[in-house]
């Protein structure tokens, strides 16, 4: 009989194959009284030693096939391997209350996951998952059962599984792994972000997959709808397989415009660039037909590591992007750290809203040995292509102004000391704040281009952090406040001269590109994956008629009026 499950669509494409259960071993852990605690520390020393072993490979198995950004969550599980605030305490129970090494380490590692779990903050939430997906390794070895490990995986297979770790998902081999579905996990998870990255099509949340499919069941899912379809029909199946073909055909479509030019109907020509983490990134911006990086995160070179990265380590980074990019515009975002993104080497203040708190140009222009560094790697990568600064996180005229001084001081003493930089580096800054937003006519005189951060910008707007549940309802990027913000900033750059591109989620949104076709906004910055669905699509639209849809939408009460006016087009 077929049933039907539906779940979050995390992953584009469809995938049909039979079901293959990804089975967590039995971790059932007896608390026992041991007699000698030095051994049973030794024996907690070995497992961890085997763990960092395995991580290792999988680290640098993730690297080689998906980015150092990728890679990066698996240095912060070997920092967890070696984080003496969650490996003393257990050391501590197996000595002083002569408990076993599995019984010690489960309680241990329970409290902290209890306790990052409870915090209303994604990225804490990210840690309690580190912290699992650790423990559960270690805790495998302690017991003596065999670790789950896809990548002996090797016919084609749907993988079911409670969720996925990112080590499993790592270590998916895609010639076999056609697609997996998961009890648990949302959009922005591990899990569903890496399989994005690699093409698999994945539908998670759906509460109920290891509970209805059994191994060997014959499982469709779609990554487009979000939904699982099990042991189909004749009737269901071939319906798939023509959405399948047609979803085939279409990305065939998109591929034929890779090297146009982005125009609307009418003629108009925007930019279509791409948002990168890493150097590693680069080959799926050319490969999708980016017409150049509109957003570099150059934070991914500070974090899974426990120290600063140097100025030559920087410098060879953004020299191969430049080179990479082959004159094509390439902006880079300075050190953007703090509210998610934490460096534990940095011991910067806890915050109780770091959101709100010291971070991205302000912690810069404080800790500005850290700044300096960093822009004298750009200054001397920028002969090497087309580079644009933009800094991050600006709220008055006087913190872009002192952080453009803090760049010209340093690219005067290189040039006095006789190292080459470019002339023509166009110097920009996000606007993710309100108040930029709203002095955007007094910013623009000063910046050559503003960057929407419209993840930050609606947050902050509509004071609701788009990572609360409570709150998602929120999180309103149509809302008419957002898109007259929106407006506000493309006016403003434009009455100067300026350009004005966004390097939000709403960038690459295709119910948002219409909109902001018609507010005019020049460039449009977003994943890889997401540039040739969106040239396809502006290419079908008039700038004039989208003009007439931007000032309908801008004088609407709601965002759902919003929706439903682009709907309606």
């Amino acid at each position: 009989m077929t049933l039907h499950i539906q779940g979050i669509a995390a992953s584009s494409g469809i995938a049909i194959a039979k079901a293959f259960r990804l089975e967590n071993p039995d971790l059932t852990i007896e608390k026992k009284t041991i007699a000698d605690a030095g051994a049973e520390i030794v024996r907690l020393e070995a497992a961890l030693a085997q763990s960092k072993t395995e991580l290792e490979a999988i680290k640098n198995h993730a690297f080689a096939e998906l980015g150092a950004d990728k890679a990066a969550i698996f240095e912060a599980h070997l920092l967890v391997l070696n984080d003496p605030e969650l490996l003393n305490p257990v050391k501590d129970k197996i000595q002083n209350e002569s408990a076993n090494a599995e019984f010690a380490l489960n309680e241990v590692a329970s409290m902290f996951v209890s306790m990052f779990e409870s915090m209303d903050n994604e990225y804490m939430k990210e840690r309690a998952a580190d912290i699992r997906d650790v423990t559960k390794r270690v805790l495998a070895h302690l017991l003596g059962v065999r670790f789950a490990n896809p990548s002996t995986i090797s016919e084609e297979v749907i993988i079911i599984a409670e969720d996925l770790t990112p080590s499993d998902t790592a270590q998916l081999n895609r010639k076999y792994a056609k697609g997996f579905t998961t009890d648990i996990g949302g959009r922005t998870s591990h899990s569903a972000i890496m399989a994005r990255s690699m093409e698999i099509p994945a539908v998670v949340g759906t509460k109920e997959v290891t509970e209805k499919i059994q191994n060997g069941d014959f499982v469709i899912v779609d990554g487009l709808d979000g939904n699982v379809i099990v042991n189909p029909s004749e009737e269901i199946l071939r319906e798939y397989e023509d959405k399948k073909a047609q979803f085939e055909a279409q990305k065939t479509e998109w591929a034929k415009l890779k090297n146009e030019a982005t125009v609307t109907e009418d003629g108009h020509h925007v930019e279509l660039v791409a948002n990168i983490g890493t150097p590693n990134d680069v080959k799926g911006v050319i490969d999708n037909g980016g017409e150049g990086v509109g957003l570099y995160r150059t934070e991914f070179l500070y974090m899974g590591r426990d120290n600063l990265p140097t100025e030559e380590e920087q410098f060879e980074a953004y020299k191969t992007v430049l080179e990479s990019m082959e004159g094509k515009p390439v902006v880079v975002r300075t050190l953007d750290i703090g509210g998610d993104k934490e460096l534990p080497y940095l011991h910067l203040p806890k915050e109780m809203n770091p959101f709100l708190g010291y971070r991205a140009i302000r912690l810069c222009l404080d800790e500005q040995d850290i700044f300096r560094t960093q822009l004298r790697a750009l200054l001397r990568a920028s002969v090497y292509g087309n580079l644009k600064i933009m800094f991050p996180m600006i709220a008055t005229l006087n913190e872009f102004r002192e952080a453009k001084a803090i760049l010209i001081e340093e690219k005067d003493k290189l040039t006095a000391s006789g190292v080459q930089v470019s002339d023509n580096i166009e110097v920009g800054m996000m606007v993710e704040i309100p108040s930029s937003a709203v002095l955007a006519d007094q910013f623009a005189k000063e910046v050559d281009f503003f960057s929407v951060g419209t993840n930050d910008l609606i947050q902050y707007t509509m004071a609701a952090d788009r990572m609360n549940e409570q709150v998602a309802y929120l999180y309103q990027p149509y809302n008419p406040a957002i898109l007259r913000l929106v407006k506000m900033v493309i006016d403003a750059a434009h009455k100067e001269g300026k350009w004005a591109g966004m390097c939000g989620e709403m960038g690459g949104d295709p119910l948002a590109i219409p909109l902001l076709i018609g507010l005019g906004l020049d460039e449009f910055s977003m994943s890889a994956t997401s540039i040739l669905p969106a040239r396809t699509q502006i290419r079908k639209l008039s700038k004039a008629q989208m003009e007439e849809l931007a000032q309908k939408a801008l004088s609407m009460s709601t965002a759902e009026e919003v929706v439903e006016l682009v709907k309606s087009i």
